[in-house]
């Protein structure tokens, strides 16, 4: 996109192990702290009604959906989690990959610990929620209350999937454009071969039109012949005077 040279893979890997790891340490601390703050179920406003924090506990997905399958969520996160791992160690270069897919990892390994690790027990965690914001769910009567985990989530699978519109590799470089290339290229090519083919035709056509003219010219006289008037020939073989 920008002209530089793809991440070197370690370095790619590196960087998308960072992330995650920042974006893990900021929400499992933002959870930690609302557990010792804050009661379950109580509203605390933070700015006014336009930002609360009211905790409490999601067996299932946003707006509480599929509550009695928790375990299905913990799969498919760790499956998530492990394909991004995978393209970071094996695919990605991208400068811009690596962000997305180093915060998005981050998020769900956020969540995914919860689901490991809290009560009522293994792979069947509730996640902590705690981040209320009423206006953002105006189409809606139960707003969905959330954690830092989720917005890195959400903005990072937005994120991934305008970069899969805009055709953008796991190495910077654009598939659209690249394919374009490759058919302006064998246009060039087949325009090449056409001409040459109407040049040879040109070629043919004038030599069955005039095959004489066709034809390798005469070789011209050696110099010194007697087609010059004047020649040392001419004058050997004229009658000499005796006295």
């Amino acid at each position: 996109m920008s002209g530089r040279a793809p991440l070197r893979r370690a370095a790619a890997s590196t960087t998308i192990a960072i992330l995650a790891i920042l974006v893990l340490a900021a929400d499992q601390l933002s959870k930690h702290f609302v557990l010792q703050n804050l009661e379950p179920g109580v509203t605390t406003q933070v700015f006014g009604e336009a930002l609360q924090f009211v905790l409490v506990f999601n067996p299932g997905a946003a707006f509480s959906l599929g509550e009695g399958v928790t375990w299905i969520f913990t799969i498919a996160m760790a499956v998530v989690a492990a394909a991004i791992i995978w393209l970071a160690l094996t695919r990605v270069r991208s400068r811009v990959w690596t962000l997305v897919l180093g915060l998005l990892l981050g998020g769900v390994l956020g969540n995914l610990s919860d689901r490991l690790f809290r009560d009522p027990g293994f792979a069947i965690g509730h996640v902590v929620d705690f981040i209320l914001t009423p206006w953002m769910w105006f189409w809606t009567p139960n707003a969905a209350i959330f954690n830092v985990a989720d917005m890195f989530i959400v903005g990072g699978m937005a994120a991934v999937a305008l970069l899969l519109i805009l055709g953008i590799e796991f190495d910077g470089s654009r598939g659209a454009k690249k394919t374009a290339v490759d058919e302006s290229s064998d246009d060039a090519e087949a325009a090449d071969a056409d001409a040459a083919e109407a040049d040879e035709a040109d070629v043919a056509g004038t030599l069955a039109d005039d095959p004489e003219g066709a034809e390798a010219p005469d070789e011209a006289p050696a110099a010194g012949t007697d087609a010059i008037p004047g020649s040392a020939s001419s004058a050997d073989s004229s009658p000499r005077e005796h006295g």
